[in-house]
């Protein structure tokens, strides 16, 4: 083997000179360094985005408010001209008070017939009774035990 005049052995043309190995580990610091810069930059913007879809949300969320809002707006509005009407008030006055005008002669039959939609009209036998005397029953049934 023929040895270089410096003492070393010679370098075949491939091999790189040990200097590599670091330009190696820098460019791995380098990219470390790039992926923490990236990392605080996300988390820099995470705050700000979720602010903003939070935002976003809240402004959906108050428009159908406005649009139920402005819905009874004109539902209101529209029973106030209703009720502005005197026919639509004497109809309505016959109807759920069953108010006689003065000049007319009114007549309520009692003959004990259930009239379909009215409240009341139902028999008496079939009616639930309300939830404290049926309390106070299971009380007197077992006092009796």
């Amino acid at each position: 083997m023929a040895d270089s005049a410096d003492g070393k052995a010679p370098r075949s043309a491939g091999t790189r000179p040990s200097g590599g190995a670091s330009a190696r580990g820098h460019l791995t610091s380098r990219a470390a360094i790039l992926a923490i810069v990236m990392c605080a930059i996300a988390l820099s913007l995470a705050y700000p985005v979720r602010e903003y879809i939070a935002q976003r949300r809240e402004i959906a969320a108050l428009r159908h408010q406005e649009r139920v809002a402005e819905q009874q707006v004109e539902q209101l509005a529209l029973r106030k001209q209703r009720l502005g009407d005197e026919s639509y008030i004497k109809r309505e006055a016959r109807r759920r008070l069953h108010y006689c005008m003065p000049d007319e002669k009114c007549y309520v039959v009692l003959d004990g017939s259930v009239v379909p939609g009215r409240p009341g009209g139902q028999a008496a036998s079939s009616r639930t009774p309300p939830w404290y005397e049926t309390l106070w029953r299971s009380v007197q049934a077992a006092d009796r035990h």
